[in-house]
């Protein structure tokens, strides 16, 4: 039996350009040559063209370390490969998202690397193994998925991590954040936007979506979010489509048209991505540090996505609980404050809000506007 499964390896191996290595572990290690490479600009990205099922059973492992080498002279050492992103903001890595058509290279909420290695349709992507098991901890802390089964929520706000932020001074049941009203990717979408028209949502800033992706739900057969197309149709929907670097000007200049959009209408508000998550969180973290909110309080409406999605809580899981607040959250706040080693427990973070908004081009009346919108 094992002298066929090496047979079938070597023919697989064959097919596929890839060549026998020798990993830093002493075991045969595969390396694969010559892939074909797509631009993914919506994060900043490079896809390398072969699928995550297939690059997987050549035998690479979630938590490797592992070197990715283009056509044109650009290499990337010693990078981890993961099914997530799980690296610090700026970091690159080797990622297998779920969902994903190919595997991906990228610099985690950082520059696009398609720029940054100058690379160009006609390059080639070789990837080899360095070292079996080196990020396997993170790999293990991170590595968490949830369901889109409604029946394995206890209620439809879960579900839809659909709540009221009521961090600092926010007044109750005027800035709501959630999963997209709009885009059913997950299969949240109907039951967010028959929250949000029960909450009386006014405004929503979507940081998701394009106007041409809007339209592509609309006319989507399965389609059937009413209030939120009642909203677009009014044109109370204000679509920003934010990547995920953080630190980015494009980043910045973005939230402040979105927040602009709020000065401009009456609330109740909804900030959405996706799913709820980190893009909605870091927008959600800055309106609640500039509203007065404490880094407990942030960290405490953060962490409500989690345990919504995958049950993690400082009760149920505080490891995991403790690696997503380091490894996640605090530098998105430490991307607003500027400064990577600041103490997130002593920092001014209402005064940082504040000056990232203005760096950012928000004139101060806008600013005092914005936070009276929210806190009255």
């Amino acid at each position: 039996m094992q002298v066929l499964y090496l047979v079938a390896l070597l023919l697989a191996m064959l097919l596929t350009g890839l060549l026998s290595a020798c990993g830093k572990d002493g075991k045969d290690a595969p390396e694969v040559r010559d892939l074909g490479v797509i631009h993914e600009p919506e994060f900043g990205g490079v896809y390398i063209k072969m699928t995550i099922e297939d690059f997987n059973a050549l035998g690479f492992l979630y938590g490797d370390s592992v070197t990715v080498s283009f056509s044109n002279g650009y290499k990337l050492e010693g990078l981890p490969y993961y099914n997530g992103y799980y690296t610090q903001n700026g970091s690159p890595l080797l990622i297998a998202y779920p969902g994903y058509d190919y595997i991906k290279a990228a610099i985690n909420n950082g520059d696009d690397l398609w720029t940054v290695a100058g690379l160009s349709e006609e390059d080639t992507a070789s990837i080899t193994l360095n070292e079996h098991g080196v990020f396997a901890d993170i790999q293990a802390a991170r590595d968490i998925h949830y369901t889109d089964a409604r029946e394995d929520y206890p209620d439809d706000q879960t579900f839809a991590n659909f709540r009221s932020v009521k961090a600092g001074d926010i007044l109750p049941d005027v800035l709501y954040r959630s999963a997209s009203p709009c885009d059913n990717q997950h299969k949240r979408a109907t039951y967010v936007d028959a929250l949000l028209k029960a909450a009386g949502v006014r405004y929503i800033v979507d940081l998701a979506d394009t106007q041409e992706k809007i339209e592509g739900y609309l006319s989507a057969e399965d389609f059937a979010c009413d209030a939120f197309l009642s909203l677009y149709q009014e044109d109370l929907v204000i679509p920003l489509a934010l990547n995920m670097n953080f630190a980015s000007a494009d980043f910045a200049r973005k939230i402040v048209k979105g927040l602009t959009g709020m000065t401009e209408h009456e609330g109740p508000y909804l900030v959405h991505c996706t799913e709820g998550k980190d893009r909605t969180g870091f927008v959600c973290m800055l309106l609640e540090a500039l509203c007065g909110a404490s880094y407990e309080e942030i960290v405490s409406d953060y962490m409500i996505t989690y345990n919504n999605y995958y049950k993690i809580s400082k009760t149920e899981d505080l490891t995991r609980y403790s690696v997503i607040v380091e490894n996640v959250l605090d530098p998105m706040i430490r991307s607003m404050i500027g400064d990577e080693n600041a103490d997130l427990t002593k920092t001014d973070l209402q005064q940082a809000a504040k000056v990232f908004l203005t760096k950012a081009g928000m004139p101060e009346t806008a600013i005092t506007a914005l936070a009276g919108r929210l806190c009255g």
